[in-house]
Parts: C-alpha cells; sequence; structure tokens
C-alpha cells in the first residue's frame, strides 16, 4: 500500500497512526518506493535526542538532482519544470523545461568545478530571484559543494557575516536586481561585505540590470560568457544521505545568526513528501510559491519539494504592489496557479486595496491556498477564503520553521476540516508536545503550553554549522528529549493546534524572524545612544511591527529627535537589513530593569500594545517611576 497521497480524513488518521507506531518501516516504504537510490540504507534511523544526534538512511548515496531532474527526463522531459515570472510584466516570462534545466544545472555545475569548487566546499549565493538562483542552488547540490543562500535584501555587515561564519570560497551574485520601480545595486553590497571576507576567491556574476559595475581583475567574472562555454553534461556526485545539502542562516535571539545544517536524504524524502499531500499536487498543476529562495519556504517549497515531484513550480522576480496591488492576481489568471502559497503580511497588504483588483481577474483555476511564515490571523484567513479562494479552495495554514526543513503542522487540502487561525493536525509522522514551565508533558486536549516535537523527522536540521553545542543549547536543552521550537501553541477540544507566538526574544514582522539582540546591539553602536530594547507592536499589514524605547546620552538629549530617529533606522539598515527597521523609536530617561539589571520586555510590550491595564508587580523593579514616564510618553 502506498502511503503517498493522502485522500481523505480516515486515511491521514491511519496512516498518522502507522508512521507513529512504526516510523522507521513507515519512512522506509515512503523513501523506497518514490526516489531515486545509488545505494540503500543499511539503517533506516539512529536518533539521540541528548547529544543530539540524528541520522536518516544511514549508508544511502544518492545526488538530490537525480530525484529532481534526471529521473523525470523520460517521461516529463518537455514539462516546465521552472516558470519564471519576471517583475515587469511587459517582460516575458520564460518556460525551462526539465531537459533544459538538466543542461543548465550541469553548464552551471561545470563552471563551479572550472573555478575550483569541490565537494563539501561553500558556496554563498546572494542572487535575486531569476533563475540563475534556483540553478546555481541544484548545481552546488550536482557537485557535493554545500549551497549557502543569503536572501538579496540583507545589508554588506548581514551577508559578510554569514560568509565568514561558513568560509565560503565563492560568492555568485548579480550586477544588479529590479525590485518593483527600483533596482538594487547587489554587486556594490558584495564589494563592500567582501572587504571583511578572506576567504573568498572568486565572484561569479550574473548580468541582469546591465548596469555599469566594478569587476575586480583576479576575483570577479562575468557567469554568461563562463555558461556558453561549458558542457551540457555534468556526472552528478555521489552524495552519503547524511552529508551537508545546505546552510541556511535564521535569527537567532542572541547576537550571531545561526547557520542550520540540512542534510541531503531526509530532508529530499519530507520535503518531496509534504510537498505532494499539503498541496495536493496533481500532474498538470502549476504550482506558485511567492516566497524568496533566500528563505527556508524557497529552499524546500519552490525548488527541492516541487521539483523531486516532477512538479511546475513558478519564480516570481517581482513584489506584490507592482505595477499595482492586483500583480498576484494577474500572474494567477495568466499561467492559470493551481496552488498558490503565500505569507499572511502579503494578504493583509492586498486586502487593504480594493476588491475590483481581483475581481477583474478570473481565478478559478485555484485548488488551494497556503499561508507560511507566521499564524494567520482570523480577519485575513476569512478575506482570502472569501474573495480568492471563492469559500472552494481550502487554506493550508502551514506551521513549520528553518530548523525543522519542511512543512510539520497542516492542515491537507480536502482531508482536514480547517478552522481559522489553527494550523489543525500535524503531519504524518510529526510527534509534537506540549510541555509546561516544569517541564511536564500536558497531555489530553484544551492545553496550552510550550510546543516541542518528541520524535526526530526526516528533514530536521542535524546542527549549527560549526557550533554544535548551541544547537544542544538552543533546541535540546530546555525539555529532556524533545526539540524545543521556541513557539507557544494551544491544542483545542479536537486535539487542533494553534500556534500562540514565540516564547523567546525573536519578532516575527513580515514573515522574518527578527532577533532584537542583533538590532539592539546595532541602535547602540549609535554615537548619542546609551542603550535600548526593541518589542514587538501588532500591525494589521506586517502582523508585528518594532517599537524601540532608546536612552540617549548626555550628548544626544539636545538633538533633534526627527533626524536621531532616522539615524538610528539608517544603522540598522546598514547592519541587518531594511526589513529589520523600527515603526516607532520612543526616547526615554530609563527602562525598567530587575535588580540584577534585566530588562523587563513585558512591561514594554504591553506599553507599546497600548495595553497598561495589568502590568504585574512593578514595585520590585529597581527604578518602578520610570515606567510611568515610558507610559506618559508613549507612541
Amino acid at each position: 500500500m502506498s502511503n503517498y497521497h493522502i485522500k481523505h480524513l480516515e486515511e491521514y488518521y491511519q496512516v498518522y497512526r502507522k508512521s507513529v507506531r512504526e516510523p522507521e518501516n513507515f519512512w522506509e516504504e515512503i523513501a523506497e518506493e518514490h526516489f531515486m537510490w545509488q545505494r540503500k540504507w543499511d539503517n533506516v534511523l539512529s536518533w539521540d535526542f541528548s547529544k543530539p544526534e540524528v541520522k536518516w538512511f544511514e549508508g544511502a548515496q544518492l545526488n538530490i538532482t537525480e530525484n529532481c531532474i534526471d529521473r523525470h527526463l523520460s517521461t516529463r522531459g518537455d514539462k516546465t519544470a521552472i516558470l519564471f515570472e519576471p517583475n515587469d510584466p511587459k517582460e516575458a516570462a520564460e518556460h525551462i523545461t526539465y531537459n533544459q534545466l538538466h543542461e543548465r544545472v550541469n553548464q552551471f555545475a561545470n563552471v563551479l568545478k572550472d573555478q575550483g569548487i569541490k565537494k563539501g566546499d561553500r558556496v554563498c549565493i546572494y542572487l535575486p530571484m531569476i533563475p540563475e538562483l534556483a540553478i546555481s542552488v541544484l548545481a552546488c547540490a550536482r557537485i557535493g559543494a554545500i549551497h549557502s543562500v543569503v536572501f538579496a535584501g540583507f545589508s554588506a555587515t548581514a551577508l559578510s557575516t554569514r560568509i565568514n561564519d561558513s568560509d565560503c570560497k565563492m560568492v555568485l551574485t548579480s550586477d544588479g536586481s529590479y525590485r518593483g520601480a527600483k533596482t538594487i545595486d547587489l554587486k556594490g553590497i558584495v564589494d563592500e561585505a567582501l572587504e571583511s571576507c578572506d576567504g573568498v576567491k572568486s565572484v561569479l556574476v550574473a548580468k541582469r540590470i546591465n548596469s555599469d559595475i566594478q569587476m575586480k581583475s583576479g576575483r570577479d567574472k562575468w557567469l554568461q560568457p563562463l555558461l556558453e562555454n561549458a558542457s551540457k553534461a555534468c556526472e552528478a556526485e555521489v552524495m552519503d544521505a547524511e552529508d551537508p545539502l545546505f546552510i541556511l542562516y535564521t535569527s537567532g535571539s542572541t547576537g550571531k545568526p545561526k547557520g542550520m545544517v540540512h542534510t541531503s536524504a531526509g530532508y529530499m524524502v519530507h520535503t518531496a513528501y509534504t510537498f505532494k499531500n499539503v498541496f495536493q499536487y496533481r500532474e498538470n498543476d502549476v504550482y506558485w510559491c511567492t516566497a524568496d529562495i533566500g528563505w527556508i519556504t524557497g529552499h524546500s517549497y519552490i525548488v527541492y519539494g516541487p521539483l523531486a515531484n516532477g512538479a511546475t513550480t513558478v519564480m516570481f522576480e517581482g513584489v506584490p504592489s507592482y505595477p499595482d496591488f492586483g500583480r498576484f492576481w494577474e500572474i494567477v489568471e495568466k499561467h492559470k496557479i493551481n496552488q498558490f502559497y503565500t505569507a499572511p503580511t502579503a494578504i493583509r497588504a492586498l486586502a487593504k486595496e480594493g476588491l475590483e483588483l481581483i475581481e477583474k481577474h478570473d481565478l478559478s483555476s485555484l485548488k488551494v491556498l497556503g499561508s507560511v511564515g507566521e499564524p494567520i490571523n482570523e480577519e485575513a484567513w476569512h478575506w482570502y477564503n472569501d474573495n480568492v479562494g471563492k469559500k472552494k479552495s481550502p487554506i493550508v495554514d502551514t506551521w513549520w520553521q528553518t530548523e525543522t526543513g519542511g512543512i510539520m503542522i497542516t492542515p491537507i487540502p480536502f482531508v482536514t476540516p480547517t478552522k481559522p487561525t489553527y494550523a489543525t493536525l500535524p503531519f504524518i509522522g510529526i510527534q509534537p508536545a506540549l510541555m509546561d514551565e516544569n517541564g511536564k508533558e500536558l497531555k489530553g486536549n484544551q492545553v496550552e503550553g510550550r510546543l516541542c516535537i518528541k520524535f526526530p523527522w526526516p528533514s530536521m536540521a542535524r546542527t549549527i554549522w560549526g557550533n554544535h553545542q548551541r544547537y544542544k543549547e538552543t533546541y535540546f536543552s530546555a525539555y529532556e528529549n524533545k526539540y524545543f521550537t521556541g513557539d507557544g501553541a494551544l491544542r483545542d477540544e479536537v486535539g487542533y493546534y494553534r500556534i500562540t507566538g514565540r516564547v523567546d526574544d525573536v519578532i516575527i514582522v513580515s514573515g522574518h524572524n527578527l532577533g532584537t539582540a542583533p538590532i539592539e546591539d546595532a541602535i547602540n553602536e549609535h554615537p548619542a545612544v546609551a542603550e535600548s530594547a526593541i518589542v514587538g507592536f501588532p500591525h494589521d499589514v506586517k502582523g508585528n511591527a518594532l517599537y524601540g524605547y532608546v536612552i540617549l546620552k548626555d550628548t544626544g538629549e539636545s538633538r533633534d529627535h526627527n533626524n536621531l530617529r532616522k539615524e538610528i533606522n539608517q544603522i540598522i539598515t546598514e547592519h541587518i537589513g531594511p526589513i529589520a527597521k523600527l515603526d516607532k523609536i520612543q526616547f526615554t530617561s530609563g527602562l525598567p530593569k530587575t535588580r540584577s539589571g534585566k530588562i523587563m520586555r513585558r512591561i514594554l510590550r504591553k506599553i507599546a500594545h497600548k495595553d497598561t491595564s495589568n502590568l504585574g508587580d512593578t514595585s520590585t523593579l529597581l527604578n518602578p517611576e520610570v515606567v510611568q514616564e515610558i507610559m506618559d510618553n508613549v507612541l
């Protein structure tokens, strides 16, 4: 019996029970029936969360690109693999078939080899959403190089930190990128980043905006001529199941970003299996995830998951508001999109615009709608369901993380009855647990606690690059023998899960996880700033926005506050990127602190939320009088 495609609720429960009772047998069947292996595994799973150490399909050998490309050539060679929709709607879309993808990935792989890249080397990819981004990711995987994609909206400082952390030998970038009506000088950002990166030997530059850029002799080369001269044949490197496939950085609640390491076999099996079921993908469907490949959503559900299923996956270069807020719906109509996967932030932004932008487009091709990045609020859910899905396309509100590699809790469309704001049931094989503050598991329904996972799943990150101890402390030390997600959740009367938000100092803004510590570090570099604290507050488009409380040194007291606010946001943009800018900056003489010097963010959060009815006992604070001052001046 193949459990690869679940079609009704009874089957879900049946398959889920099997996946939990006999996980090794279950995943072995999925892996055996649906993928191409150079060598079968000796052992399906060995694990120990106390170390933590997890190995799936041990001893197996494979190359993920053979599963994403080569094995489809005989049956789907002329089918569109990647459908590229450019930023400017007047520019023609590009259909890349599986045959063409095969040739282009091989050419790119040969270029990498000619430039001295070999198995195990790290390659940093800093590219806009153009075909070269997906192709370069697959080319790295083809030859066993480890790709580290950095979202092309990050600053030079953020880029250099990531390049140095994983010791990348090469950077792939472009002359620039289009973003709506603007262009961004990506090559200039790379040049600035590389001033502090000694390990990078070469930079390959794709042409996109045809701008005039500086090329550093001996280091920088144009990509196109190298590709034209490269062979279209490239043997796929044989990889072990647990060889690293990629590193992807995620914001930590403390300082340095964490380079999550994902390996080949388990990641492939889980992303392919979740893609097939969560989107109920059928052979001739056209699937579109609006994310950027710079995030895990793009890795798993634009590149690897869809291609492993022989799907047609859309890559969109632009933004939802250009040339107007009807762009998404125009693309849905133009390419007859069947599955549409986007973020609540985008949904809320589009919901603020008039319905006529939707009504002038034919959205009847849509079968499944998805939501990712943060829990979707009820109002946005209903707007999406009523106006985009016309109440006939179920919404899959998916919960997962960079660390989990693939979707963990989600409805299965036409299988799981949906409920607004609930991610509903655990995906096949996923064993969640809710824990109380004393480390006890909360059994039964109608409980709320901290969300943990108590059994390994194939696509979980194996470590933090170069820092296994931090991996252990961050994810496996809070609760014995469990992976702690950092999120709170509740389980309702039927066992549905609702994610209630982060329990640490990470704030989700427009679906991006932003650690407060790195932003505060950046602000504190301003010469007039003595100290700062960041909290999130509700925002009707972004979900959350950032509120900064800033104490100035004597030198800053007399300065023009509006200018200071601009300078502070400029520093944040330089250190992290424009996504981390503060919406509100309140200057204050002090911050509420405990006697041990810890900032009471709980109080600051309530003030920013304009919810001061119950601030708790403030009398034990070192400086209780500052609370009133902050409340009086709240923005």
